[in-house]
This record gives C-alpha cells, sequence and structure tokens, in this order.
C-alpha cells in the first residue's frame, strides 16, 4: 500500500465487499460465522487472539488485515508495548518481509488509536 490511511482504506473494503454480501451470500455468512466462533473469549482473551490476527496479517503482508485487526485492537485497549511486542514476534516469524511490514501495521495502530484519542 503506498497511501498508508487504513481509515479510507478499511471503510472502502468494506464497501467493496457488499456485492459478495449479496451475490455470495452463503460465503460471507459462514465466514463471519467463523470469525465469530474464532474470536469468542474462551482460554485466550478476544484482545488476544487479535493480536494473533495482526501477527499472521503482518506475515502474510496482508494490508486490510492491518486496518481491520488495528482498530479492533484499539478497541479492545491494546497498549502501544503491547502491540510492539506482538510486531517483534511477527517479525520473528516472517522474517524480513515481515519487518518492512511491521512498520505498516505499526502506521495503522497509531492512525487508529489517534482517531480514538480525539474522539
Amino acid at each position: 500500500m503506498n497511501a498508508a490511511n487504513y481509515t479510507e482504506l478499511t471503510r472502502d473494503i468494506s464497501r467493496n465487499l457488499t456485492a459478495l454480501r449479496t451475490h455470495n451470500a452463503d460465503v460471507m455468512q459462514g465466514f463471519s460465522a467463523l470469525a465469530k466462533a474464532a474470536m469468542a473469549p474462551g482460554a485466550l482473551d478476544e484482545k488476544t487472539k487479535e493480536l494473533i490476527a495482526m501477527a499472521i496479517g503482518v506475515a502474510n503482508r496482508c494490508d486490510g488485515c492491518l486496518g481491520f485487526h488495528a482498530k479492533a485492537l484499539v478497541r479492545l485497549g491494546a497498549t502501544p508495548e503491547e502491540f510492539r511486542e506482538m510486531l517483534g514476534v511477527a517479525v520473528y516469524m516472517g522474517g524480513g518481509p515481515s519487518l518492512m511490514y511491521a512498520a505498516n501495521a505499526q502506521a495503522a495502530y497509531d492512525e487508529f488509536r489517534k482517531a480514538a484519542e480525539e474522539a
């Protein structure tokens, strides 16, 4: 992603998924059910699961993942220290490409955190 604006990116992705929700309703409902089940609190709380999801998003270089999971982590109260520690694990697991993407993940988190503080 060249111009890092994760607020716009997540809004655009959500809007662009409208056609899939309409024309692939069963698939989208199935994915939604999977996400809800995977993120439900259990032995791991929701914030821990979001940190894992963000680490995987970094390792797989998924811009949309960075936006959606950064937004969720801010909502769940992830601290900057928790976020940076998670990025260290993501870089360890993904090597150099993940290091470059960790910088993008930090930008996404900072963007949503700043917006939450201003609200």
